[in-house]
């Protein structure tokens, strides 16, 4: 065609252009607004978006430039650096090797689910690739056909009818059959070459390219034949019915939780909605006055707006900025749903006890770990909740480090703690008297420890002990300085006992304050926790807590501290056995932080405690009950009674304290040297014996002292072993 020809085309088709938009005249009045400019022209030049009047000038009236701002744009520097946050370069799943691993985990699985999926339903996608083929051949067939026909230009030729244009309809029927001649061309050799392919195929080729190359069209006209609303494929996954957390969202339920002094459009994200880990973070800065435990007291009614699972919604406030940040998480699913969780040690390896000990992970399935030197640990729940399960991953950490002597008391008889029985240097397991007893022994014990230990430390010199406390150097030296890890499981058991409880609870309170400098661990758990059962000078000073669920509000603050329900740390509000072994962990972290422990059961605690203790084995650690060694006793006042039966002057019934005193010295030197009266009434005074006044005439004087009557002794031993038969 030549140069004429391409300008009678543009002269056709303008005609053409025209006819069609002049049923659609462009509606007159219309303006385009600048957005841009008709924002600057409300603000100043160089001021915020913003900028509040709160009045004018004496002569505003007059000059209305005169306007006087509250904030002046000029006032503060256009730019603080200092205000800037980084984000980071990489997204934290891609920068955190924990979270990575969990990603690729997800990622690999889940392309490998999705391929098994597919390929167990292979067949019935090629059945239906079968049967929609015609039709799909059909298809092809009728829309070669419509191209040949330039069945598109038949708009066109229409609209030239309607105008009766005889100029402009033939002009288009020419176009046309030169289209169609074309275009016939082109299929016919397309058809030749295809049939002459196929042939040279047949022939030239083995078996097997014949049945992959009939697949290969049959799967092909039935894709093209495929209904638009019956999809070839099934669905694998179903996709989760959380919707995207968004900031309409946020802010609706924000709103729907009825806070006096948070209205619409005071609430402000100062950071992305962005995933993170299994669900969605949001930053959000809440107005003035409302704080974080505001939001966090409410959980229940936030997850009724955000109309999510309660497991699924955990709020918390942001230690690093202030105390309107709220930090909200929202889950993919459940808490409670979540797979157990895998201990990392739990098949190898072994643990350095000066590091923390992997103890769970946050909802977020961040790995949360517990320091235990140079601190105490007290857990609370009400019964199975999974307090003692989450002990045991304290006490299996504990346990594989081979320097670490533990001293192991399980209160409640179940055998809970049994496994860890071969490696501790002292061990009961029971609820009687005798175990009882034992362990309020193994505390008076521990405080003698930590008086040993005192004058231990101050005795090395200052370059090895700059800070005066145990270190792994110093740990590892032998001299009596290693970590001593003392567990009292149900330890309300031992706290209320009216014989020994008073005693107990005055040692673990000085242990609590003094040992932990000295590589002295005390951990305590219990199902009770009140006043009576858990002294508040226990409670009170201990330095990391786990909370599981708890009944009310004074045994959640007997555990996680005062004020924790108050400020929205609240494990009431974790449901009865549906969340178990999920509890607040306070104290380890910079915030309390909610967790999910790791899952020991029996197996794998007995296989951890076999492996800690061919440790101790190879260091040559073991000692006491698990050496097979006769318990050590705390002092000599459990077998004082036999003693005084054994030196008792014969055909006496009533002796003073110091021929006493000085009988026992003689029998055990190392027990008893250097006693005197006041440490024998000391000793007695808990057994009910009291002394009282005796005379004796010597040189023809009578010379009255203080002594015993042998009638009480004998009674007392008489009542130790009713006792202890019974």
């Amino acid at each position: 065609m030549n140069h004429d020809d391409h300008s009678a085309d543009d002269e056709l088709f303008a005609r053409l252009e025209a006819d069609l938009t002049a049923d659609f005249p462009e509606t007159p009045g219309g303006e385009v607004v600048d957005l841009g400019k008709a924002r600057t022209a409300r603000r100043p030049a160089d001021g915020p978006a913003v900028v509040p009047v709160v009045g004018t000038a004496a002569d505003a009236d007059d000059d209305p430039d005169d306007t006087v701002y509250v904030d002046d744009p000029a006032a503060a520097p256009a730019d603080v650096a200092a205000e800037r946050r980084r984000e980071p370069i990489l997204p934290k799943w891609a920068s955190n090797a924990e979270q990575f691993k969990a990603a690729a985990k997800w990622a690999a699985g889940q392309a490998a689910y999705v391929t098994a999926y597919h390929a167990a339903r292979s067949p019935l996608y090629a059945a239906r690739l079968t049967a929609r083929a015609p039709r799909g051949a059909a298809r092809i067939v009728r829309g070669a056909g419509r191209w040949v026909a330039d069945t598109q230009g038949a708009p066109m030729r229409a609209v030239a009818v309607r105008k009766e244009d005889a100029e402009l309809y033939l002009r288009l029927t020419r176009q046309r059959d030169a289209k169609v001649r074309l275009r016939t061309l082109i299929a016919a050799l397309v058809a030749a070459f295809g049939v002459a392919f196929v042939a040279v195929l047949l022939v030239m080729t083995p078996g097997w390219t014949h049945l992959a190359l009939a697949a290969a069209t049959v799967a092909a006209l039935g894709w093209a034949g495929a209904p638009a609303d019956q999809p070839l494929v099934t669905r694998a996954v179903v996709k989760t019915r959380a919707p995207r957390l968004t900031s309409d969202i946020v802010e609706r339920a924000l709103l729907a939780l009825g806070i006096g002094g948070m209205g619409k459009g005071e609430i402000t994200f100062p950071a992305p909605i962005t995933r993170d880990g299994p669900g969605w973070r949001a930053d959000v800065d809440l107005p003035h006055g409302v704080t974080a435990g505001d939001i966090m007291e409410r959980r229940k009614r936030l997850a009724s707006g955000l109309r999510r699972p309660l497991g699924c919604v955990w709020p918390e406030g942001n230690a690093d900025e202030h105390e309107g940040r709220l930090v909200l998480w929202v889950g993919d699913k459940d808490l409670s749903k979540a797979e157990k969780i895998a201990w990392p040690l739990a098949k190898s390896g072994r643990h350095d006890l000066f590091k923390p000990v992997p103890f769970g992970r946050n909802p977020r399935g961040q790995w949360v770990a517990v320091p235990l030197v140079q601190h105490n640990v007290l857990f609370g729940s009400q019964p199975g909740q999974g307090k003692t399960s989450s002990v045991r991953v304290l006490a299996a950490g504990a346990a594989l480090d081979p320097t670490a002597e533990m001293w192991t008391h399980e209160l409640k008889g179940s055998g809970d703690l049994d496994p860890f029985e071969p490696i501790s240097h002292r061990f009961v397991s029971g609820i009687d008297d005798d175990s009882i007893e034992y362990a309020a022994e193994s505390l008076t014990l521990l405080r003698k420890e930590v008086m040993r230990r005192t004058g231990a430390l101050k005795k090395l010199p200052r370059d090895l002990c700059p800070d005066k406390r145990v270190t792994r150097e110093i740990a590892d030296k032998r001299i009596g300085l290693h970590p001593l890890v003392c567990i009292v499981d149900e330890c309300q058991n031992l706290f209320a006992h009216a014989k020994v409880g008073k005693q107990a609870g005055e040692d673990a309170e000085f242990i609590i304050k003094i040992g932990r400098a000295f590589g002295v661990i005390l951990i305590l758990a219990t199902q009770r926790p009140d006043k009576d059962s858990l002294p508040t000078g226990v409670s009170g000073n201990v330095s990391i807590r786990f909370c599981l669920r708890v009944a009310g509000q004074v045994e959640n603050d007997m555990i996680l501290g005062t004020s924790a329900y108050k400020n929205g740390i609240r494990a009431t509000t974790f449901r009865p056995e549906v969340d178990a072994g999920l509890g607040y962990l306070a104290g380890a972290t910079a915030t309390p932080t909610v967790v999910k422990t790791a899952y020991l059961d029996t197996p794998a605690t007995e296989a951890i405690a076999k492996r800690a203790r061919a440790m101790r084995a190879a260091a040559g650690t073991l000692t006491g009950h698990a050496a097979g060694e006769a318990p050590e006793r705390s002092d000599p006042h459990a077998t004082l009674l036999d003693d005084l039966a054994a030196v008792w002057p014969a055909g006496e019934a009533r002796v003073w304290g110091e021929t006493l005193t000085g009988a026992l010295a003689a029998l055990r030197p190392d027990a008893y040297a250097g006693w005197a009266p006041e440490q024998l009434a000391a000793a007695l005074r808990p057994l009910g014996i009291e002394p009282g006044q005796i005379g004796r005439r010597i040189d023809g004087k009578t010379v009255n002292r203080r002594g015993y009557d042998r009638a009480h002794i004998t009674a007392a031993i008489a009542e130790r072993d009713r006792n202890r038969s019974a």
